[in-house]
């Protein structure tokens, strides 16, 4: 990553070296104290305050904040952006700035819009924000479009997304800059269909200006996330007609977008068009969107294609292969490219190692996944609740629930997210262990954990696989009054199975007849299910298979008899195994 964002940075590429490492976060590539100085350099010479700011978070947060290069060019950057009250917060001296600040409003000097537009990015509280907010409102500039623009980022990054919207509401004077705060703050927060909103908004006020590239970037990635294909078709023809230079970041965007919305074609000849001006983004968007259509071969291709463009894969290229045939159920070839990765050199990262483990789930290898969690756990990342996720999945995939609740107990204080415990109640139905899943339910109700959809199926599966009707209409019932979700096909189908009980449940029935050699109920179980499922010779094969375990040859005639005479036919199994 280093090396990459240097170059780009030597080369005049500023927008391009801050893209880069946008992406590299995505991909979990984790940056080190070398990464941020020719950044900081790229946002003086962009003049880019906002983005420098962010980029001082980014560096607080890894731990190099006290690295004396990178505080170094930190400070530099605050200089040559005129932003002394940010300059010194470079080593942790935001109260510092906003000592300084109250100094100058209490002293002989009045601040000015300038000085409240620069000290609000280290107000790193909501209630310093709105303090400085009431101040500005004092001095009669809170209407500043500098000041204002500043007050709706602070907002939105910090979560108050409403305080935005009524910030950018009461603005006067709106440009171009201001338009593209909102629209990233929107975006940040959650909240796309609002960003199309604002858009049309946008291209119907003349005295706003034209878009820029930021402006169709934040447009083209609320369509990718809203699956929005049609609008995505008109903001690509309204960037044609503009004045705008179709950049690398546009079109690296119409290539995501057009591949999430399922028409790679569309995003393959925005892909093409583009050539003399792909950088490695672009590249491994095509192939991560070629692979989400399940066009494997063309990803191939691409990925072949990488070395003759003078370019070199990186994690996140791999991770796109990695993870691509994982999802499309080729455990084998994602398994075949992960080696190739090692032995180029690449460093892991979490998204590549998670990518791995549904490939273990798929082939059912638990040597490779206990590997994996190894790997994990030497790495540092095995606690992260992403990691622990996909590890508790793959081992309830692979049948050993007890490995899977290791890894939850382990958590003192568990994740609020319902995607974790979902992992839990998920497998423990799949595994036919239902009693356990209803456990994990009622502690994740005692956490006060809130359950989603995807929670309820599990659950109602689980009651429909042990015929609790009572439970079922119970938690069926709490999903609306309780957890204000509305039921989908899924859940009906639950509460169907649950009400009019399934071959399912006889034949989960049958092979414990099976396991515990009772072979009265057994065929009394058997002949049920040959009745709702005619066409199935399984329970009278397992029936055979009880008779003939005790010695009653007999009736293990009699039922292949009874087999020939229904004209059910047995088919031959199979294995498969891995030759390396």
């Amino acid at each position: 990553m280093k090396q990459q964002i240097i170059k780009l940075v030597r080369n005049g590429l500023y927008k391009e070296a801050l893209h880069l490492y946008g992406e590299d976060l995505i991909a979990s590539l984790l940056p080190n104290k070398f990464t941020f100085p020719p950044l900081f350099k790229a946002c003086a010479k962009l003049n880019s305050p906002i983005q420098g700011q962010i980029l001082h978070t980014h560096l607080i947060k890894t731990g190099f904040s006290h690295d004396i290069y990178a505080a170094t060019a930190l400070t530099d950057m605050y200089m040559k952006l005129h932003c002394f009250e940010c300059a010194l917060k470079v080593n942790g001296y935001c109260n510092e700035a906003l000592i300084l600040f109250k100094e100058i409003c209490f002293g002989l000097w009045r601040p000015n819009s300038l000085t409240i537009a620069t000290v609000l990015p280290a107000c790193q509280s909501l209630e310093l924000g709105m303090q400085v907010h009431t101040l500005a409102i004092k001095l009669g500039v809170e209407l500043d479009v500098y000041v204002a623009t500043s007050l709706l980022t602070m907002y939105s990054n910090c979560g108050e997304i409403v305080l935005a919207i009524n910030m950018f509401v009461e603005m006067t004077d709106k440009n171009v800059v201001s338009y593209n705060a909102f629209l990233s703050g929107l975006l940040q927060n959650g909240v796309p269909l609002m960003v199309l909103q604002v858009f049309k908004n946008m291209m119907g006020n003349c005295e706003v200006g034209q878009p820029n590239c930021v402006t169709f970037i934040s447009i083209i990635s609320a369509c990718a996330s809203l699956l929005y294909l049609q609008f995505g078709r008109q903001v690509h023809g309204v960037l044609m007609k503009v004045e705008t230079q179709f950049d690398t970041m546009v079109g690296t965007a119409l290539v995501d977008m057009y591949s999430k919305c399922r028409a790679w074609q569309w995003g393959y000849d925005v892909f093409k068009e583009m050539k003399g001006s792909r950088n490695l983004i672009t590249w491994n968007s095509m192939i991560a969107g070629l692979m989400l259509n399940n066009q494997s071969e063309m990803a191939v291709a691409l990925f072949e294609e990488v070395k003759f463009e003078g370019m070199k894969p990186d994690s996140a290229t791999w991770n796109s292969m990695i993870r691509g045939f994982s999802q499309l159920g080729k455990g084998f070839e994602a398994f075949k490219y992960f080696e190739k990765m090692q032995s180029a050199g690449v460093e892991l990262s979490l998204k590549c190692i998670t990518g791995l483990l549904p490939a273990c789930s798929i082939l059912c290898a638990l040597k490779q996944g206990k590997e994996i969690h190894g790997l994990a756990i030497r790495s540092g990342i095995s606690n992260e609740e992403f990691m622990a996720t996909a590890l508790i999945d793959m081992y309830m995939n692979c049948g050993y629930s007890s490995c899977a609740r290791k890894i939850f107990d382990q958590f003192e204080s568990k994740p609020d997210d319902p995607a974790f415990w979902n992992a839990m109640t998920s497998g423990y139905g799949r595994n036919g262990e239902n009693g356990s899943a209803f456990e994990i339910f009622d502690l994740m109700r005692e956490e006060k954990v809130k359950p989603n959809s995807a929670t309820f199926i599990g659950v109602l599966s689980s009651c429909s696989h042990t015929g609790q009707v009572d439970r079922g209409l119970q938690v069926f019932r709490m999903m609306n009054k309780v957890c204000n979700l509305s039921p989908n096909l899924e859940h009906f189908g639950c509460m169907v199975d649950l009400l009019d009980p399934p071959a399912a449940i006889f034949a989960s029935l049958l092979g414990a007849c099976k396991c515990h050699l009772n072979y009265e109920l057994g065929e009394e179980i058997a002949m049920k299910l040959s009745e709702l499922e005619p066409e199935t010779p399984e329970p009278f094969v397992i029936l055979s298979s009880i008779y003939a375990a005790v010695g009653r040859w007999g009736d293990v005639e009699r039922i292949r008899l009874m087999i020939d005479d229904r004209g059910l036919r047995k088919f031959p199994g199979f294995s498969s195994i891995s030759v390396t």
